[in-house]
């Protein structure tokens, strides 16, 4: 039986911006990088469903999604590394647009610092 090698790349937010991750979500990303298209957007509809009600969660998976844009297409260039750029694309525009519509306050606060 064959195995399947999967390299995580290290997400070097921390020392780009210090903000120190808290979530999987960059290594879930990464991991449904490996099976393609439909991994990613399984993989965005099960932590969009589950955490968009929960702020720091929310504004955790828009910085990913939004790193995944820039690792797939500026990284590579490739038909299908711009078709995942593409979707992350995308799915970052879904998660944006609700955090945008929903967060008030200290929670739009908090979003708007992180990802500004």
């Amino acid at each position: 039986m064959a195995t399947l090698a999967i390299k995580i790349p290290k997400w070097d937010i921390e020392e780009e911006t210090g903000y120190k991750p808290f979530t999987t979500f960059w290594q879930d990303f990464s991991i449904a990088d490996t099976y393609g298209l439909q991994a990613i957007q399984d993989t965005f509809n099960r932590a969009f469903d589950a955490w968009k009600d929960n702020y720091k969660y929310l504004t955790e998976l828009v910085l990913v999604l939004n790193h995944k844009i820039f690792h797939h297409y500026v990284e590579k260039g490739t038909e299908e590394e711009n078709e995942k750029a593409s979707l992350y694309n995308e799915l970052w525009n879904k998660a944006n647009d609700y955090a945008l519509e929903n967060l008030q306050g200290e929670q739009a606060d908090y979003f708007y610092h992180l990802t500004d």
